[in-house]
């Protein structure tokens, strides 16, 4: 008799809750650890979950719920962004739920940026040299060097001498 009254009084104190769920006697799931690496290493790798950290390294995210992706940015290289695919695994009452990340590790091969393009710069117009007037104007023109000579009256015949 004695049973029957504590499974009585169980039943009691539940029936008061108005929703009863057994998710709350799951552990919340780890963290994961995600190895982050690129060549050349010591490039800035930011998750877009938050965490990031300078290759190569690891980082502990949360359990993802979905996909992510992770961007590699190093000077002088091309950055990158490599999409993390989640797979999660629900466990059953033998076996906890497993999550699995591809690719694992996270890797990306960086890039090294061209060259910056070179400003056109404009280039001076060359000064073609002025031709000597004489060669320009054939046939006596005056020569622009001498004026004075050129605008002079050739000189008169002097009348010989008489004896």
């Amino acid at each position: 008799m004695r049973r029957i009254i504590v499974i009585a009084a169980a039943g009691l104190s539940l029936a008061g809750c108005s929703s009863f769920s057994l998710d709350s006697f799951k552990s919340a799931p780890p963290p994961m650890q995600v190895q982050l690496d690129s060549n050349p290493q010591g490039a800035d790798a930011v998750t877009s979950i938050g965490p990031g950290c300078k290759t190569p390294c690891s980082v502990s995210i949360p359990a993802p719920e979905s996909n992510f992706t992770v961007t590699f940015n190093m000077p002088k290289f091309q950055p990158a962004t490599v999409p993390v695919t989640v797979t999660r695994t629900p466990g059953d009452f033998t076996s906890p739920a497993t999550t699995a990340l591809d690719p694992s590790p996270v890797f990306a091969e960086l890039q090294p940026a061209g060259p910056p393009p070179r400003a056109h710069k404009p280039r001076p117009k060359r000064k073609k040299p002025k031709p000597a007037a004489a060669a320009a104007a054939p046939g006596g023109a005056p020569d622009a060097a001498f004026p004075a000579a050129a605008a002079a009256p050739p000189p008169a015949a002097a009348p010989a001498p008489t004896r």
